[in-house]
């Protein structure tokens, strides 16, 4: 992702492998002694520590200080990831635990969960990016006057929780007409996202230019500014388990753990990573490191994250633009922490909960059916 991949030696690979483990098992660097016991074959120490110097020419491991050992730069474990990682799979029994587990958890609660869970079982940061409102398939919207220049705007999804917003409307008295309304846009639903919503009310308003006062025309003119309006709010990161990285050593230091939950919060360039991955094709799970990231205070930390509620969600015979909206992911979810994690159980965890929020995001659609 990023760099010239080079090629190795099966030696130099089985070094390299060794490195990585040493590092993410005692975040500490790696001494030839300490790499010849995690080798799958007998090596001597000349030949481990001529290795290992052919590895830092190629930019692949350092050393740190003036210490004998070294531990992979962020090449390296690009390239440990990419080229030399098996990740392992999930056991039956964990499967079936987080599977217990999910279905425990309504679907409104969901997103507050799985950030819970991966921060615990990863020891990271856990996070979910919530779904995007004008990705989810709707089942009812309701007007409420509240003043005499506002409406509470209330859509229900077909799963996940019910979504609010305020808009500017003029009006007094109203409700009755407000209530006829929002019972005529929620007839043109049907199951639809915001984003299909809105081309059928387009093309039904463009016939109807000639009654322009009419109730009908006035319902389809405030329902596409209700899907306008909320539809691009910005992106959130929900972060329920800041504790979980206090057991990691990077984080003993107190300004270093203030230094990585800001830059959470506040960076931007963070929303825009994982926005990214809602409009992949694929539900692959990805790795960024360090200067992908694109913030100095989070060098040398990895996200690990992967798309969730587009797989499952069927396409139907409707519009180009309604097709392809069913098929896109619904948020994102993942870790992120100090690049020294263990990809091998992180990847294939985090894979699994995508799968559990997406079928509980079905189900939630479902039983509402």
């Amino acid at each position: 992702m990023g760099f010239g991949t080079p090629s190795l030696s099966e030696r130099q690979r089985m070094v390299l492998r060794a490195v990585v483990a040493a590092y993410v098992a005692e975040a500490a660097p790696a001494s030839s002694s300490k790499v010849s016991h995690l080798l799958p074959v007998a090596l001597s120490s000349a030949s481990i520590r001529n290795t290992m110097s052919d590895l830092a020419t190629l930019g692949l491991i350092e050393k740190p200080h003036a210490s004998a050992g070294r531990i992979p730069t962020e090449v390296g474990i690009r390239f440990f990831v990419d080229q030399l990682l098996d990740a392992t799979h999930l056991t039956d029994y964990e499967r079936r635990t987080l599977t217990n587990e999910c279905d425990s958890v309504g679907a409104e609660s969901v997103v507050s969960w799985v950030s819970e869970l991966l921060s615990s079982r990863t020891h990271q940061l856990g996070f979910v990016l919530s779904p995007r409102i004008d990705r989810m398939r709707m089942r009812h919207v309701s007007f409420v006057r509240v003043a005499r220049d506002q409406l509470l705007v209330v859509l229900v999804p077909e799963a996940g929780p019910v979504q609010q917003h305020v808009m500017h409307e003029q009006g007094a008295r109203d409700q009755a007409e407000l209530d006829a309304m929002a019972a005529r846009i929620t007839e043109r639903l049907a199951g639809r996202t915001l984003s299909e919503l809105r081309s059928v009310l387009k093309s039904e308003l463009s016939q109807l230019r000639r009654e322009a006062r009419g109730l009908l025309a006035r319902a389809l003119t405030l329902g596409l500014r209700v899907i306008l309006e909320p539809a691009r709010e910005d992106l959130e990161l929900v972060v329920t388990n800041h504790s979980a990285l206090l057991s990691q050593p990077e984080f003993h230091d107190p300004e270093r753990l203030r230094g990585i939950l800001k830059a959470v919060e506040d960076n931007e360039r963070l929303l825009q990573v994982v926005g990214q991955l809602l409009d992949t094709s694929g539900n692959a799970v990805s790795v960024s490191l360090g200067d992908e990231l694109e913030e100095a205070s989070l060098r040398e930390f990895a996200l690990v994250a992967v798309p969730y509620g587009g797989s499952g969600q069927k396409t139907s015979g409707a519009d180009k633009e309604g097709s392809e909206s069913r098929k896109s992911a619904l948020g994102a979810l993942g870790v992120i922490g100090p690049n020294r994690m263990d990809y091998a159980r992180v990847i294939p965890l985090v894979g699994f909960c995508s799968e559990l929020v997406t079928e509980k995001l079905n189900s939630g659609r479902e039983a509402r059916g």
